[in-house]
């Protein structure tokens, strides 16, 4: 596989049609080192990129881009863009079925339906339900994706559609696997809040009465980052396996030797 010298972004690139983007380096260890800039990047689902988004993306030397999203993602969006030498993985942590019906419902349905299955709080819950099971349920997955990356995997991107569930979990695991501080890992997760950064919600009725604020209100659980959200899947892995370690070990299948090489693949000296 060809890949070209990584161009490391010294400030994050203002992407035209590729959500949610970002390297991940930079954040601290608590033994004091440091993720290494231009090893692990972040975003939203890269079907729609331009020209010169992709061009970007070929520049920065990724060996592996890991896509997150189901089949009905990307029957929705599109496949992802490709890029000359880079490999793409799709690994669904998210079933197609699993939910179809509600996601056709926050496309198309009216306002009436839409206080009922979201209001008081039943968007928010059902989103922290789905941070649980995909950490409880997706071990295999995020094992296999761990162990790529300490093998030949990087420079990687991870993504899903909006890049801050599915891809923001799996960044998470990943960190939590080099030692990064937990404090930083949630700092890089609500990142995806920023306006710039925010999903772009499609919806069937563009009308005023479809995209209302109320409307707004009510789907923005679903597209937003939570930190009660990402608290739901760590302590899922407290209430599963008992600590973190036991986590990585028993429940990601990870070596000490493969922990080390990812810390080698991912970390600066």
């Amino acid at each position: 596989m060809t890949q070209q010298t990584p161009q490391v972004p010294q400030s994050q690139p203002d992407l035209a049609e590729v959500r949610n983007f970002r390297d991940v380096g930079g954040l601290p260890t608590v033994d004091g080192r440091r993720v290494q800039q231009g090893r692990l990047f972040r975003s939203g689902h890269l079907a729609h990129a331009t020209e010169a988004d992709a061009a970007f993306l070929a520049g920065l030397g990724l060996h592996t881009i890991f896509d997150f999203r189901n089949a009905s993602d990307i029957k929705l969006e599109g496949p992802d863009v490709a890029l000359p030498g880079v490999r793409n993985v799709n690994i669904p942590l998210t079933d197609p079925a699993d939910g179809a019906e509600f996601w056709t419902m926050v496309r198309d349905g009216e306002l009436d339906q839409l206080r009922v299955v979201l209001g008081d709080g039943k968007a928010a819950d059902r989103m922290a339900r789905t941070y649980r099971e995909i950490i409880t349920t997706r071990a295999e997955d995020h094992s296999r994706v761990l162990h790529a990356l300490a093998e030949d995997s990087v420079p990687a991107l991870m993504h899903c559609a909006a890049g801050k569930d599915r891809a923001g979990l799996s960044v998470a695991v990943t960190l939590l696997a080099v030692g990064v501080e937990r404090d930083a890992i949630e700092a890089d997760y609500l990142k995806s809040n920023d306006p710039s950064r925010r999903y772009k919600v499609r919806r069937s009725d563009h009308s005023a009465a479809g995209m209302s604020p109320e409307v707004m209100e009510l789907l923005s659980p679903l597209f937003g980052a939570d930190i009660d959200y990402l608290t739901a899947a760590f302590d899922a892995i407290a209430e599963t396996w008992g600590s973190t370690e036991s986590y990585l070990t028993d429940g990601l299948k990870l070596s000490p030797a493969t922990r080390e090489q990812l810390r080698d693949r991912l970390l600066a000296d």
